[in-house]
């Protein structure tokens, strides 16, 4: 059930005045600078990218040793490895001789890393492994060992989700996840053979802040408006797609969960038409092996309902007709890198393969049904929010975020079509963010 924060007095307007929270007229607006303003942007860097726990990527992108991956995350580049002897580890992509970027590829297997500028080299458990000129230093050794690759503060692993922090005194991993780690761990365990990611990725920047991303995940309301060519389709197909008993949840620690039964189908979990007869049979077949493995309470749970999680702050899982890893990198105010990856069950059939990544490319993939229309419509609030730039008059340059707020006033269970989930995520946000002391937010009026 959404989790409802009741404020004493008429309006609320949180840590940093960028929120406007009305228990009274049941209202919930934002400051449309928390999307437009430089310094809140370096804020949530400096107080939440730099001080949380962030998804870097999962482990089985790196299968065998020596296999790596060059990420940016808050900001910094970083190197994503798998050492020599199997350890996962992560550093930051800079030779601690100078600052170079040490791994200029995107992407590789490599025993050594090589800078380029004075050819330091370190091996892919991140030691200094040669250094030329070696005899110019005093006490070599000692010094040598002061020179590996700098690892991240913190990096912790859970159901292969592997997540790093630069800052070290962060809470354990599953402290932070709390009730989210339930929800990958139903992810990890669909497949008896386990589930891994497929190789390839998916890249695209989006003209919009990031947390237009985020709100875009938990809004239901705009499913049927926004993606009507989509649900069309569906329709078409036999699919009967409804709004009714599909429900946001409020997990705590900033993160949030869509769960709905109306939607889509999902492959090997709940069929629809359009996946084929053959894929009927085997969708019983799969539900039927789930139940004697999990037992029926834990099988029904994982497969029949499609979710949407957000893990704060940078993770979104979908698991639609397909599973997918998407990872947000705020770049500017009103720029955002998006990575998404494909997660797939080990022993999965060739031919099921290929419909599930049909399915995902259909919907959720850069190209499909729904992500296109997603993009566009948090960049046209992108370019909508400069219209009401400095108007002072009454809450002309806030967004509201009111919709079902008397439900939630009540403690009823928080419908995917409400707004709740939204607020959740911006209760958490000014209460992790503070003032911004240099955001000029405008003042709302007594009239509205």
């Amino acid at each position: 059930m959404m989790t409802q924060t009741m404020a004493e007095g008429l309006v609320d307007t949180g840590h940093g005045g960028l929120i406007a929270q009305d228990w009274n007229a049941l209202t919930f607006r934002v400051n449309r600078e928390a999307y437009r303003s430089a310094e809140v942007f370096q804020a949530e860097r400096d107080r939440i990218w730099h001080h949380s726990w962030l998804y870097l990527g999962h482990e089985t992108e790196i299968p065998k040793n020596h296999d790596y991956k060059v990420r940016v995350l808050g900001g910094k580049p970083l190197i994503f490895v798998r050492g020599g002897d199997g350890v996962v580890r992560a550093f930051l992509n800079s030779c601690p001789h100078r600052g170079t970027v040490v791994c200029r590829d995107e992407s590789g297997n490599a025993r050594n890393f090589q800078c380029f500028y004075h050819a330091w080299t370190f091996n892919s458990s991140g030691k200094l492994s040669a250094l030329p000129g070696d005899d110019a230093y005093a006490e070599l050794d000692r010094f040598k060992g002061t020179m590996d690759l700098r690892p991240v503060a913190k990096l912790d692993v859970h159901e292969g989700f592997v997540f790093i922090s630069f800052d070290e005194n962060v809470p354990p991993l599953l402290e932070h996840l709390g009730e989210a780690a339930d929800v990958l761990s139903m992810a990890a365990e669909q497949s008896a053979t386990g589930m891994t990611t497929l190789p390839g990725i998916q890249r695209y920047g989006v003209k919009g802040n990031w947390k237009l991303a985020v709100e875009n995940a938990m809004d239901g309301y705009h499913f049927s408006p926004t993606h009507n060519t989509f649900v069309g389709y569906l329709r078409e197909t036999g699919f009967p797609v409804t709004d009714d008993d599909q429900y946001a949840y409020d997990l705590g620690g900033g993160h949030s969960m869509l769960v709905l039964t109306g939607h889509n189908g999902r492959l090997g979990m709940i069929w629809e038409p359009r996946f084929g007869e053959a894929e009927k049979v085997r969708t019983e077949e799969n539900r039927k092996a789930m139940a004697e493995r999990l037992g029926q309470e834990r099988a029904d749970q994982i497969g029949d309902a499609s979710r949407i999680l957000f893990v704060w702050p940078n993770l979104l899982f979908f698991d639609l007709e397909a599973l997918t890893i998407r990872q947000l990198e705020p770049v500017a105010p009103g720029r955002t890198d998006v990575r998404a990856w494909q997660y797939v069950p080990t022993d999965e059939d060739d031919d099921v393969r290929a419909m599930r990544l049909k399915t995902m490319t259909s919907f959720v993939g850069p190209g499909g049904l729904a992500t296109p229309d997603d993009i566009e419509a948090y960049e046209a609030v992108q370019r909508g929010i400069e219209a009401s730039k400095g108007d002072s008059r009454g809450f002309n340059d806030w967004s509201d975020m009111s919709r079902g707020m008397e439900r939630e006033s009540k403690g009823e269970k928080g419908r995917s079509i409400d707004e709740g989930a939204m607020r959740s995520f911006w209760r958490h946000w000014d209460k992790s963010l503070g003032e911004v002391s240099d955001a000029t937010a405008t003042e709302y009026g007594s009239g509205c």
